[in-house]
């Protein structure tokens, strides 16, 4: 019987062969934690006392970079001890969101095992990785013995076609599929994305979608790795060979899903729950309090870029926030370079260091109770952006563009 890439990835690290349902011992190939995760990790370690490390392992200062507070400054100050001690490597405030500046780093390769702290691990499926998230305890046991344990996961094909209408973005895509899944709807599953649609989205694109896949529960998820996956890795640097991983034809699949966005409109998540998804055009002008576009699903240079189109020579809404935080420092001198920057300080927003900014709730955005967010985030459960008492929906950056400047959740295909 054929496989599935994860049930090849999995049979490759743990070297036998495996199927859907089997349990296993892998070798890992990268781990990483960021300053949420990684203090437990580091506590973990040094009583687990190995004499080495047995994986790659690295840190991110991201989730509150700079600290906004004496106890996160404690953390931070334990990791870059950590760091200097084991002779690893940190990126330190300013570098950006961990889920991008790692796969920029050029170590991320099609047909890895990524095990991160950080639930949205499952992001570097867009290179073709099988990366999770897992809790500090496990990290930091693959790092000791530079192996892990894993359950092979049933895989979910979700094929998406149609031609992409004016005003939906990956985002929407995403949102969409949530909202007909559902937040449990692939719990402990990888997914396999293929169709038209996603062969012509962009690698920003790609990132998105497999960013959010764990809001639906799956474990995993996994782009085609075609010429555009090719293209972005040889342009970040990578040391080792491509090998492209793809499914057999025979593969065995849990189900096949298929969506046709031919005639999807912009999609917003409605709070307290990502999957309650409705249509843009469904909603009545709600008022919103603050923006934001940034976070690792949404602050690449593509989706500045149409931040940027629709806010030329436009203000933002009197009384309202708009904060913008790049995904890493390299995206941030991009968009100085083309003058996307320039577009979003005259347009009256705020930019914030590369970095998670508020999507946390730790500092650089904290709504008062009662307000209204809409943001470009992954996740809009109450607390999310560190007040229980405020409301957020979760869009595309074009329509948390529009919104900003209508002061109200508005329809990006009017700019457009």
């Amino acid at each position: 019987m054929g496989k599935t890439i994860a049930e090849k990835i999995l049979s490759v690290h743990a070297g036998r062969n495996l199927s859907a349902g089997d349990f296993a011992i892998c070798k890992v190939d990268f781990t990483f934690g960021q300053d949420g995760t990684s203090s437990i990790i580091i506590d973990r370690i040094k009583e687990l006392k190995p004499t080495a490390l047995g994986t790659k392992f690295c840190m991110v200062i991201d989730h509150s970079a700079p600290s906004p507070n004496e106890g996160v400054s404690r953390v931070h100050k334990k990791m870059r001890d950590f760091a200097g001690e084991f002779k690893l490597k940190l990126f330190d405030i300013g570098c950006g969101v961990c889920h991008q500046v790692i796969p920029e780093s050029g170590e991320i390769l099609p047909g890895d095992l990524v095990l991160g702290a950080d639930s949205h691990t499952c992001t570097y499926g867009a290179l073709g990785a099988f990366a999770t998230g897992v809790g500090s305890t496990d990290l930091a046991i693959a790092l000791a013995t530079g192996k892990n344990w894993f359950n092979v996961p049933e895989t979910i094909k979700i094929v998406v076609s149609g031609k992409v209408p004016k005003g939906v973005f990956a985002k929407d895509i995403i949102l969409h599929i949530i909202g007909q899944i559902k937040a449990d709807g692939a719990t402990y599953k990888a997914v396999e994305f293929s169709g038209t649609a996603i062969n012509k989205l962009d690698m920003d694109g790609r990132f998105t979608i497999c960013n959010m896949v764990v809001e639906m529960g799956a474990k995993c998820a996994f782009m085609p790795q075609d010429e555009k996956t090719i293209k972005w890795l040889k342009a970040h640097r990578v040391k080792r060979r491509i090998k492209p991983v793809t499914p057999d034809k025979g593969a065995n699949y849990e189900n096949t899903l298929k969506f046709d966005i031919s005639h999807l409109s912009p999609q917003v998540s409605i709070p307290h729950s990502v999957d309650n998804v409705s249509s843009v055009d469904q909603l009545k002008k709600i008022k919103i309090n603050e923006a934001f576009l940034g976070t690792c699903t949404n602050a690449r240079i593509a989706d500045f870029k149409i931040a940027a189109k629709i806010l030329k020579s436009k203000r933002v809404a009197s009384g309202l926030r708009f904060i913008i935080a790049p995904a890493s420092r390299g995206i941030y001198l991009e968009a100085l370079k083309l003058g996307i920057v320039d577009t979003f300080i005259k347009a009256g927003a705020v930019i914030v260091a590369p970095g998670c900014g508020p999507c946390v709730g730790t500092h650089n955005g904290v709504p008062a109770d009662g307000e209204v967010v809409i943001s470009t985030a992954n996740r809009n459960f109450k607390g999310r952006m560190g007040n229980p008492n405020a409301f957020i929906y979760l869009a595309s950056p074009a329509t948390v563009a529009a919104s900003a400047i209508r002061g109200f959740i508005a329809d990006p295909r009017e700019f457009l």
